[in-house]
This record gives structure tokens, C-alpha cells and sequence, in this order.
């Protein structure tokens, strides 16, 4: 990758020459890649935006800017050798072709910085927060939490190649009526166990992990006879003990490992709740009603008051949560990032309404809601539910259909929608399956430098000796240039992933590059003798398969070298 930012230089570029042409107009325009490689590589919708600001047509603003910006792309000593051709196409979008020149350097850039292709360090000195999964250790994680883990782990991935400091969080919702629930189902299997008869409570867990659980308990057989307070307290104890053992074991077979875990248990045996409620009522932020202390969350955006300690002096779930925030603000980050499910999303501002009284910067969290996924097997729906016992766990997805093809299909739907995990498609390994055809697309260039070298290519050695632009542009034609315009995207895509939160935008863009390869290595030959063209098209080859492992490391998923 070129050190210069070709897509900052030319957006750049274009607003000077906009200055310059329009002064005092301040427009927000796009700098995109075009969708269509026939189109160009990048566009911009300026002119678009001008006509509809400034009551001119679309050519009128045309035959005025384009020159300009014509003229500044020559006078920028780093653009006019990446920039071939501008071209203007109605309603008002310019199109920028990619120089030869440019997009060969892209090929040797990618074989010197190997594993470093598509890095930077434009996040030096910035940290970042990423807080996902926080299911409540109430039974085993679902294919819901699976989603949230694939997505969270991907995104802290690319943050840290942007050269960000990114830590990974676990919040253990390890209070409360679900987890009193949980633990006095443990009780009632593990007195079951012992050849009573008790009747589960209507709210009880029922899943065959409760029973798995009770068995891991030896006592004597008259301790905890009786559901009591004492009873209550060892039971919670145990129970989110073994859920998160259970949790944590599910994580690291899916490859997934955090770096801190924050009890909601232990931030309210401290005094940090408490700390946060007086910090609110010196504010006058807090005031009673009923018996019970109310945030004044209205004067902040929300829709109502939030209770935050209840008439029998217990904290609401705001309570723990602004301690919390307020524990990862004082932290320092620079940006904190929750991963929510959408039974979560009318929370939101009552949680930025409280973040905002205690006087923090709230646009520094970025909640994203992850739409929740159904599995489907041999085209039913299998019910889940985690209280009637009744769900597919993600370890047992995992055992099914590893945890590559699992990550992929929870990655391969935008956050914003619902994800229809089909398991028999998933199981399939063939080009149906999207994450096989990336991993093929690899094996394939795996396989060439293999041949190569039994062939006695020294590919270290022709690199090194044919590390030229002309050498390129002499022997590729119009098809590897395709795939290397493509290729040159790879470095931006990785940033849009972090501008947006989308890890799906790196899913997408490896697909189209690995369809792109596949049908060159269908219709061409690349090493067809020891000669200057297949050299060059084996670089190509190569560089694909960097970009290829580049993206499947950073979203979790191997790469193997055979097929």
C-alpha cells in the first residue's frame, strides 16, 4: 500500500478545488468506490451536490470545475501519477480511472508488507472499548451470542491493525430475578438428585445443563434442604460460577478470549453505585417519589424519570449500568462500543440520558444493536428458548460445523438484519457456501506457488530481481489489472469497517475479490512456462493471497493451504 493516502490526497484535492471555485460553500460530498469496475475506481457525487445547492445544471458546474480540479490532480506531485483519466457522467458524478503506474506499486506493496497489507497506525495513541456478548450466565450461549461474539472479535481485530489500543470486555449480568431463578432451579434438580420430589418453579430453567450442573455438587445430603436465604446465596454463588465456566470454555473453542470480566454483582457490593447516586443528588439530578429515588433523565433526552433505586432499597438495572460507565469512562478510552441485542435498544436513552448528568461526553459511546439470528435446519425453524431448555447452543453449532463457517455465516448479514442461519447450507463445502469459495480462492494461489516451486521457481528471488511498474505494465493485460484495482481497495475497506462498525463490509468485499479470482484462474493460465508474463501473473496471484489471509485473519477465520 502506497504510505500516501491516495483516497485522503484526492478527497482533499477535490474540496481545494472547490474552494477555489466556490468559495464559502460548505459541501458535504462522497468519495466512493465505484461499484462497477468498468466505471472507475473511485467517484464522486461533488457536482451532483453543487447543482442542487447553487441552481445549476450539472454540465454548467462542469465546464467550470472540472478544469480546476483537472489542474490541482497535475499539480499534486503523488495524484498525477495515480490518477490515468477523469471522467464526467451525469446527473453530475465525476469517475477517476487508476493509473498502471499506480496500481502496480499496489502489487509490490502487497508481497514486501505480507501480513502487514492494509495496516496503519492511524489509531496511535487512541484506545477503544469493545463490550459484547454480557449474556446473563444463566445457561449455555446461544447462536444470538455467537452473532455478537463474531461481530465484537472482528471489529476489535481491525482496530487493532489500524494501530488502535483495543481491549475486549465481558459485563456478567450476574444479579437479579433471572439469576435467583437459576439458582433455585440448580437447587430443585440437585435435591431431585438426592430422591425428592420438588416442583420447578413456573419461572425455572428446564434445560438438561441444569440437571449437568446439580450432579457437579457433593454435600451432605441434609445441607440446603430447605430454599432459604442461606440456600439462595450458595446457590447464585455456584450457579454463575459453572455458567460462566461453561461460557468461557463455549468462547475459547469458538477463539474467542476477552480481557477483562466486571461483575455487575461486585460494582453493586461496592461502593460505586452508591457513589454515582450521591454524585446525582448533589447535582439535583435525583429526587423521590413513592418511596423510590428517580433519575430526572427527562431533562436529558429521555422520554420519562427512570427509577434507580427501588422502595426496598435495591438498585434497578440503571443503577449498576451508570457505575459501570462511569468505571469505563474514568478508564480513559477514547471510544467505548457496546454490542446490544434489539430487546435492548429502547434502554439506550435512558442509559446516554444518565451518562450525560454525570457529566461525561456521550457521543464517545457507540451502541450498536445486533438484530437477533434463526437457525434453520433442513428448512424448519428450530425454536429457542433458553428458559424451556429448548435451544441449539453455540457449541453445539461449533461441533456441527467449525467454528470458521460459523463465524462467517454470523458475519455475512449486515448488524441491522435479521440473520437466517441455514446449518445444511452452512455444512455444505462447495462454492454454495460462500465462506469455502474465499477459503478455496486461497488454497488455490497456495497451490500455485506450490507448483512454482516444484518447477524450480525461485519466487523470493524474482521478486526481488523484477520489483518494477514498467516490468508489470509490460506483461499484465487487462483482466489482471481487474483484480489488482481490486486489490487496492483492500487498505480503505478495512477503515470503512471501523467508520461504519460493520464487519460485513469486509465480507462482501472478499467475496467480490475472490470472485474476481476464481473466474481468472478459470479462463487464463497463469504459469504456462518460465517466462516475464507468467512471473507477473504469478505476482498478481500472489498479492491476492495476501489480501485473502490479510481479511480472513482479521475476521477470525483460517485459511488453509490445501483444499
Amino acid at each position: 500500500m502506497e504510505k500516501k493516502d491516495l483516497y485522503t490526497a484526492l478527497k482533499s484535492c477535490i474540496k481545494k478545488s472547490l474552494d477555489n471555485c466556490f468559495p464559502n460553500l460548505n459541501i458535504d460530498f462522497e468519495l466512493n468506490f465505484c461499484k462497477e469496475l468498468s466505471q472507475g475506481d473511485f467517484y464522486s457525487n461533488v457536482i451532483f451536490k453543487l447543482a442542487r445547492l447553487i441552481e445549476k445544471t450539472a454540465g454548467e458546474i462542469k465546464d467550470k470545475f472540472l478544469p480546476k480540479l483537472e489542474e490541482a490532480i497535475k499539480a499534486n506531485s503523488f495524484l498525477k501519477n495515480a490518477i490515468k483519466e477523469i471522467d464526467f457522467k451525469l446527473p453530475g458524478f465525476i469517475n477517476f480511472f487508476l493509473s498502471e503506474e499506480y496500481l502496480s506499486k499496489t502489487v509490490f506493496n502487497c508481497l514486501s508488507e505480507g501480513d502487514k497489507f492494509g495496516s496503519s497506525s492511524e489509531g496511535k495513541n487512541e484506545s477503544v472499548l469493545i463490550e459484547f456478548v454480557s449474556a446473563n450466565p444463566t445457561g449455555p450461549l446461544s447462536i444470538a451470542h455467537g452473532r455478537q461474539a463474531a461481530i465484537g472479535d472482528a471489529l476489535a481485530n481491525i482496530f487493532s491493525f489500524l494501530g488502535y489500543r483495543v481491549e475486549k470486555e465481558y459485563y456478567i449480568n450476574d444479579e437479579g430475578t433471572q439469576i435467583e431463578n437459576l439458582a433455585k432451579s440448580i437447587w430443585v434438580r440437585y435435591r431431585e438428585l438426592l430422591g425428592e420430589k420438588i416442583e420447578l418453579p413456573p419461572d425455572g430453567y428446564k434445560g438438561d445443563y441444569i440437571v449437568e450442573v446439580a450432579k457437579k455438587l457433593s454435600l451432605d445430603k441434609e445441607k440446603y434442604k430447605e430454599w432459604n436465604q442461606e440456600s439462595k446465596e450458595f446457590f447464585i454463588e455456584f450457579g454463575c460460577k459453572e455458567m460462566l465456566r461453561i461460557i468461557k470454555e463455549d468462547l475459547d473453542k469458538f477463539g474467542i478470549r476477552f480481557d477483562n470480566w466486571i461483575s455487575q454483582a461486585s460494582l453493586n457490593k461496592s461502593s460505586k453505585v452508591k457513589k454515582v447516586i450521591n454524585f446525582l443528588k448533589e447535582k439535583d439530578f435525583m429526587y423521590e417519589k413513592d418511596g423510590a429515588i428517580w433519575l430526572k433523565s427527562t431533562l436529558f433526552g429521555d422520554d420519562k424519570d427512570r427509577v434507580v433505586v427501588k422502595s426496598d432499597g435495591s438498585f434497578t438495572y440503571i443503577a449498576s449500568d451508570l457505575a459501570y460507565h462511569k468505571d469505563k469512562y474514568e478508564r480513559g478510552y477514547n471510544l467505548l462500543i457496546n454490542l446490544w441485542g434489539p430487546d435492548h435498544h429502547g434502554y439506550i436513552p435512558r442509559l446516554r440520558a444518565g451518562i450525560k448528568a454525570m457529566g461525561y461526553d456521550d457521543t464517545k459511546l457507540k451502541i450498536i444493536i445486533v438484530q437477533l439470528a434463526t437457525l434453520y435446519r433442513n428448512g424448519e425453524m428450530v425454536p429457542m428458548s433458553t428458559r424451556a431448555g429448548k435451544f441449539i447452543t453455540l457449541e453445539e453449532i461449533i461441533r456441527e460445523i467449525g467454528k470458521d463457517v460459523a463465524k462467517f455465516f454470523f458475519l455475512n448479514r449486515r448488524l441491522d438484519s435479521h440473520l437466517d442461519f441455514d446449518i445444511e447450507l452452512a455444512k455444505k463445502e462447495s462454492k454454495e457456501n460462500p465462506v469455502y469459495y474465499i477459503q478455496y480462492a486461497h488454497a488455490r494461489i497456495n497451490s500455485l506457488k506450490n507448483y512454482a516451486y516444484e518447477k524450480g521457481i525461485d519466487i523470493e528471488k524474482l521478486i526481488s530481481q523484477y520489483r518494477d511498474v514498467e516490468f508489470l505494465i509490460s506483461n499484465l493485460g487487462e483482466e489482471e489489472f481487474k483484480i489488482i484495482r481490486i486489490l487496492q481497495q483492500f487498505p480503505y475497506t478495512v477503515k470503512e469497517v471501523t467508520y461504519n462498525l460493520e464487519p460485513n463490509i469486509l465480507i462482501v468485499y472478499l467475496q467480490n475479490l475472490a470472485k474476481y479470482f476464481h473466474h481468472y484462474y478459470s479462463h487464463y493460465r497463469i504459469i504456462d512456462s518460465d517466462s516475464e508474463k507468467s512471473y507477473a501473473k504469478m505476482f498478481v496471484a500472489l498479492a491476492v493471497g495476501v489480501v485473502l489471509r490479510n481479511g480472513l485473519r482479521l475476521l477470525g477465520i483460517s485459511f488453509p493451504e490445501r483444499m
